[in-house]
């Protein structure tokens, strides 16, 4: 049987708005941000507010919470045809924009995924229109989301949080910190649940932003919490500790936030290809698909062979989302996706910064900019290594205990 990989014209307009404001709006003032870190785009306030008017409308979700809830006005999760796929097809538009400017976009932070996932019908209410960050990774650990250190001890109604936490994306940003932190470190991985945290909230610091290599458009932090007092009901999602369901309910998060991730990559991928043919073309260097690849020149092979590989990564990134919008458990899926396209943006945008020369390596083009800012998209939500883990797990039916 033959399967349609077109995209449905209702999501049409997810693509076409979704393009035409990174081209408008970010395209143009992607270098000045780059140059300029830590300095915050004030131009994004525009375009978060035509998003939330867009969403308002329910004709498009975006990266926030209304995009994966999928929940009925009696609070059951119902499955919301396209929410995941349309949240995914704008990532990676806006990703081809510029990617640090979709990281910094009000309201469409990582942790607006988080709670989503695992947010009951009035924590919803409550947390549904507020910017998150999301705050996992600790000093003491980086891709081991098990290895939480950070504590919350229930004290009467509020829990009591204390701990360090750094590359906080959005962290000084958002309005909110979605906080991974363990409720008793002895009943180990089970044991760790996320919180909501306002950002301005006493005992809740931000000690600094981290000098990085690429997307430097968005705010990485360092938070440190000294006995911030939260209420019991700002833990999202339930607040038994089930040792028989493990890490697994945590984990969840990331089958929705990964294909995320891999559509910045496929979007950030896209752009280096659009604009390394455009240099091959003025170059004399004819590209035809009419012809093998071995009846071309190198260059022209080359291009065809980075353009399967972003196809590649494209569809599987694709497939995890379309499973999560029908219920299918994505879990292998959604790594899959994230470690192809991951690679795929790194090597394409690499291979584009070599194919072009001069005009890829210096600034003259954003070639050099996206090769810096596509590797963290190999590294956060879980790295390469990561993924192919979590793969190989459910390709053979083990644990995390039994294949580390």
């Amino acid at each position: 049987m033959a399967i349609n990989l077109e995209l449905p014209k209702k999501l049409q307009a997810v693509v076409e708005k979704g393009h035409q404001g990174a081209a408008e709006m970010l395209r143009p003032i992607s270098r000045k941000y780059d140059l300029a870190e830590h300095a915050y785009p004030v131009e994004l306030d525009t375009l978060a507010h035509l998003f939330e008017g867009l969403q308002e409308a329910k004709t498009i979700s975006f990266a926030g919470a209304d995009a994966f809830s999928g929940r009925n006005d009696a609070g059951k999760k119902t499955n919301v045809n396209g929410a995941n796929m349309s949240a995914l097809l704008n990532a990676l538009e806006v990703s081809w924009g510029d990617v640090a400017l979709l990281l910094s976009i009000p309201f469409q932070g990582l942790g607006n995924a988080a709670i989503s996932s695992v947010a009951s019908k009035e924590q919803l209410e409550r947390f549904g229109k507020v910017w998150a960050s999301m705050a996992i990774t600790e000093p003491s650990f980086g891709s081991d989301s098990a290895a939480v250190s950070t504590t919350a001890i229930l004290d009467g109604d509020e829990y009591v949080i204390n701990g360090e936490k750094i590359f906080v994306t959005a962290g000084s940003r958002a309005t909110h910190i979605v906080v991974w932190a363990t409720v008793d470190k002895s009943l180990g991985r089970a044991a760790i649940k996320s919180f909501v945290v306002p950002r301005e909230h006493p005992g809740v610091t931000v000690e600094r932003l981290e000098h990085k290599l690429g997307i430097k458009a968005s705010d990485t932090a360092v938070i440190r919490f000294e006995n911030a007092r939260i209420p019991k009901e700002n833990l999202l999602g339930d607040p038994e500790v089930k040792t028989d369901k493990g890490f697994g309910g945590a984990m969840e998060t990331f089958d929705n936030t990964r294909p995320i991730v891999a559509a910045m990559a496929v979007g950030i991928a896209r752009a280096a290809l659009e604009e390394l043919r455009v240099i091959l073309t003025e170059a004399g260097i004819e590209i035809s698909y009419d012809k093998p690849a071995h009846a071309q020149s190198a260059p022209a092979a080359e291009f065809l062979r980075m353009e399967a590989d972003w196809e590649s990564g494209y569809l599987l990134t694709l497939r995890s989302a379309w499973q999560a919008d029908n219920k299918i458990p994505n879990s292998k899926e959604a790594s899959m996706g994230k470690a192809k396209a991951a690679r795929v943006a790194s090597d394409i945008t690499l291979k584009a910064v070599e194919m072009a020369g001069t005009a890829g390596y210096s600034e003259q083009t954003l070639l050099e900019k996206w090769a810096r800012d596509s590797k963290i998209l190999d590294i956060f939500e879980g790295t390469q290594q990561i993924q192919q883990l979590v793969v190989a797990r459910r390709l053979l039916g083990l644990s995390s205990a039994q294949l580390k």
